[in-house]
């Protein structure tokens, strides 16, 4: 690490995070979570790690001019077939993963599986006016499922802005310092960037330190594994398709929890989703997957910010 990128790092850090925090003032100042507005706010806010990854780009010139494309993972796409297979695993993955968690969430107690859906529909009756018609509570969970994979499509929209800063710009700048602490260091940054809205009680519910450790926690488990996807395919879009699909899917634990559970426990980013995560990075380290992160369509290294001694020929 030279002392420029370090630099560029920690500005990068600084910008996102205080922009978000700008974004999301509003909410501070008024009724926080309760705020109308929070509906634009939020996709707005997943807009400032990208916002911030090409401030940095353009006023500290790193990547440099001619790199930028490739270094932020956007193109090309090659090699082609790997790329598109870890599309459509980051496409289709996070719902089943989601859904191990909330296996996991049962067996250990944290939430009370419901067939019955009594729990869902009794937060359905809340949202309607009484009296109005409904169909069938199974209907209507049958459909929340089947719309997961529509959903990751329409999320991935708002998913790039963030991915573009943390797995785009972030992860190959931080490459220099080896693999496990890229990994590591960019999901505590991630975690991080959000405080804004968990010191809100968004997600977890709690408004303290330990929504933000709990979201920190979180970040890091499925940061290891959208890293992963960009380092073995050496582009931000498997990351994308990946983000959208766990925000897609996050809201599964609802539909089946019998009463409202604690989601620091039994959501994606709580104790069960990391114990799932934990369990696939195993087996992606025991077979030998951060190795292999290949050269993209000839760059001089597995990513433009790999040290020399560190780059390997591309993974077949």
């Amino acid at each position: 690490m030279t002392r420029t990128r370090v630099a560029a790092i920690i500005a990068f850090t600084v910008l996102a995070c205080g922009l978000a925090w700008l974004v999301s003032l509003p909410l501070w100042l008024g009724d926080g979570l309760a705020e109308p507005i929070v509906g634009v706010l939020l996709p707005v806010m997943m807009l400032t790690p990208a916002l911030a990854a090409l401030v940095i780009t353009f006023t500290m010139r790193i990547p440099a001019p001619g790199e930028r494309v490739r270094f932020l993972g956007l193109w090309p796409l090659r090699p082609a077939r790997r790329v598109v297979w870890l599309v459509v695993a980051g496409w289709l993955a996070p719902p089943l993963l989601v859904g191990l968690s909330i296996l996991i969430a049962a067996a250990f107690g944290f939430i009370r599986l419901d067939p019955t859906f009594a729990g869902f529909a009794a937060e359905v009756a809340k949202l309607v006016p009484e009296g109005t018609p409904m169909p069938p509570i199974e209907l209507l969970v049958f459909s929340q499922i089947a719309m997961i994979p529509v959903g990751a499509l329409v999320n991935s929209v708002v998913a790039f802005g963030e991915e573009l800063g943390w797995r785009g710009w972030l992860v190959p700048a931080l490459r220099p310092l080896g693999t496990w602490p890229t990994l590591l260091i960019s999901g505590v940054i991630w975690g991080l960037w959000h405080s804004p809205v968990i010191l809100l009680g968004y997600n977890f519910g709690r408004t303290d330190i330990t929504g933000v450790l709990f979201m920190i926690g979180g970040c890091v488990a499925w940061g290891i594994l959208l890293g992963w996807l960009r380092l073995r395919s050496a582009s931000i879009w498997p990351a994308v398709l990946a983000h959208g699909a766990l925000n897609a899917a996050g809201g599964l634990v609802i539909l089946v929890a019998a009463s409202q559970p604690d989601l620091a426990l039994a959501g994606p980013l709580g104790v069960a989703g990391w114990i799932v995560a934990a369990v696939v990075i195993v087996i992606l380290a025991l077979t030998g997957q951060f190795r292999h992160q290949p050269e993209l369509a000839g760059a001089p290294g597995r990513l433009l910010s790999a040290p020399r001694g560190d780059r390997h020929p591309a993974a077949p």
